[in-house]
């Protein structure tokens, strides 16, 4: 992925409210357009819940927790504005001139 000096159109709040939110289901990926990150952490959620389902309660939350982390880790780089979006542009909170 190239970066880009191009600011995203997506809305900081946005996804900074779905980060928060639905962090461990991946939304904000979806929102911003980063596709793999998202499918990853429905796929680790798909991954906890199957091992719940089969009585693994430890795997279950040992995803979880990896997924809360990432979704941690994404929510400060969100807040800091140093996330891009799927096509490399910075997520920028923009105020009006």
């Amino acid at each position: 992925m190239q970066h880009s000096t191009e600011t995203s159109p997506k809305s900081y709040g946005v996804a900074i409210m779905l980060c928060g939110i639905f962090g461990v289901m991946g939304i904000h990926h979806f929102y911003l357009e980063d596709w793999l990150h998202g499918l990853a952490d429905v796929g680790l959620l798909i991954l906890a819940i199957g091992f719940a389902a089969q009585g693994m309660v430890g795997l279950a939350l040992l995803v979880i927790l990896l997924d809360g982390l990432h979704t941690l880790i994404i929510f400060y780089y969100l807040i800091i504005e140093k996330w891009r979006d799927g096509k490399g542009r910075p997520i920028l909170m923009q105020s009006n001139p």
